[in-house]
C-alpha cells in the first residue's frame, strides 16, 4: 500500500493515527519536521522501535542535499535499513515514511525497500508524488495499491487502511 499526495497534506499523520488505532506489530520509521521558533530546521527519523535520529538539517554539510537541508545518509542507513530488515524477517507490517528525495540518496535503502515489496510482509509506505525512476518502479508494480491522501479523505483513511489490512480499529 503506497500513500501519495502533496507535501503537508497529512500522509505521516495518517500513518501515525493508523498505527495508534490498530496496535499492529510493525517495524520501520516515520519522518517528522524539526521546528524551532516557527522555522523548519530539518527532519527527524523516528524508528518504530523508539530510536530517534536526525535525517536532515540546515546544520549538516556534505554532498547529499535537498534544498537547504544536508542529509545524513550514513545515519539513515545505519538506523532505518536494519529496522526494515527486522520487520521483513518477522513478517510484521513494514512502515516506510517516506520514500522521498532524501531517503532515495541511499542505495541500501532502495535495496531493502525492494526486498520488503518482494516479501510476504505487508507494507505501508508514503511515496513522493513527483516522477522518480525508483518511485515510478514501485508505483507501477501490479501488486501495489496507490492511495492519494487529500484534505477530504485524510481523516477517514486510517480506518480505511485498517479495513484494507484486515485489522481492528479502535
Amino acid at each position: 500500500m503506497l500513500l501519495t499526495g502533496r507535501p503537508g497534506v497529512g500522509k505521516t499523520t495518517v500513518i501515525r493515527r493508523f498505527l495508534a488505532c490498530t496496535r499492529v506489530e510493525a517495524g520501520g520509521f516515520y519522518t517528522q519536521e524539526i521546528r524551532r521558533e516557527g522555522r523548519r530546521l530539518g527532519f527527524s527519523l523516528n524508528l518504530l522501535s523508539g530510536e530517534r535520529h536526525i535525517l536532515a538539517s540546515v546544520e549538516i554539510s556534505g554532498p547529499w542535499r535537498v534544498s537547504k537541508y544536508g542529509v545524513d545518509v550514513r545515519t539513515f542507513e545505519a538506523a532505518a535499513v536494519p529496522e526494515i530488515e527486522k520487520a521483513i524477517a518477522t513478517e510484521n507490517l513494514v512502515v516506510v515514511d517516506e520514500i522521498g528525495k532524501m531517503e532515495l540518496f541511499s542505495e541500501r535503502f532502495r535495496e531493502v525497500v525492494r526486498l520488503a515489496f518482494d516479501s510476504s510482509a505487508p507494507v505501508l509506505a508514503t511515496i513522493l508524488s513527483r516522477p522518480h525512476p525508483f518511485a515510478d518502479e514501485l508505483r507501477n508494480r501490479g501488486d501495489v495499491s496507490l492511495v492519494e491522501v487529500t484534505l477530504t479523505n485524510r481523516e477517514t483513511l486510517p480506518r480505511d487502511l485498517a479495513e484494507r489490512f484486515g485489522l481492528p480499529f479502535t
